[in-house]
């Protein structure tokens, strides 16, 4: 292949991360430019193909993780999102098998479930929130703090 077909390539996907900002094409691009530079040295095509694949799998398997974290790090949390790694006290027995369970959080009322079903917590405790799903807060129980 021509390094003019894989400069489009690396056009293409660039424009296609652009438009979805998932961060999944660009490490793509990475490895069509490598291969492109192949190319401009008159490698071998099959060498160009693999030095794209490989290329392009280190780069999505290495540096994403990487770049998603420092991308969100900036990120502020906002309405629910806000809520996960906050205390709540709870105001009714938890018991996801009974369908039971309210706690209070920011002076608002709402309907808690823990992570197992199994685990119950009684009324007064305080509990961390996890995740929340729909209109429930997904709580897990404060480990005790050693002094």
């Amino acid at each position: 292949m021509t390094p003019m077909i894989w400069l489009g390539l690396v056009a293409v996907l660039l424009l296609a991360e652009a438009m979805t900002v998932g961060l999944t094409t660009i490490w793509f691009a990475g490895g069509a430019l490598v291969a492109a530079i192949a190319s401009f040295f008159q490698v071998n095509l099959v060498i160009q193909v693999l030095l794209f694949l490989v290329i392009s799998l280190v780069l999505l398997i290495f540096t994403r993780p990487w770049a998603i974290r420092f991308m969100n790090s900036n990120r502020e949390k906002t309405n629910v999102d806000s809520l996960i790694g906050e205390s709540a006290v709870i105001l009714e027995k938890v018991d996801n098998l009974k369908e039971t369970g309210k706690a209070q959080v920011r002076g608002m009322e709402w309907t808690v479930r823990t992570e197992k079903d199994e685990e119950t917590v009684e009324k007064g405790e305080v509990v961390t929130i996890v995740k929340v799903q729909g209109v429930k807060l997904i709580v897990k129980r404060r480990k005790e703090e050693i002094l």
